[in-house]
């Protein structure tokens, strides 16, 4: 039986900021993942260049729209990590 901690959240909002902040933001919290981390962004549209340059980089990502508009998007270094579970949407 594998004991797995449960990953750490860095939650960042970006709702309120303008481009080119959150990419350049959520480019700086992505050198700080390690595999016990995931990055949890809010923002106003799915950040295709942030998620490709995730992916380019070894990371696994996942994006959704909320009802209200809102797209979660979660990165993490960790094939371990079950980003649909954190979800909160």
């Amino acid at each position: 039986m594998s004991t797995r901690r449960c990953p750490k959240e860095i939650f960042f909002d970006a709702t309120e900021l303008e481009h080119p902040k959150p990419l350049e933001m959520a480019i700086d919290h992505l050198k700080r993942l390690d595999a016990d981390t995931y990055l949890y962004m809010r923002h106003r549209k799915n950040p295709l260049p942030l998620l490709e340059i995730a992916q380019n980089n070894g990371f696994y990502t996942l994006s959704r729209e909320a009802e209200d508009g809102i797209w979660h998007i979660l990165i993490t270094p960790s094939p371990e990590t079950d980003l649909e579970t954190l979800l909160h949407v």
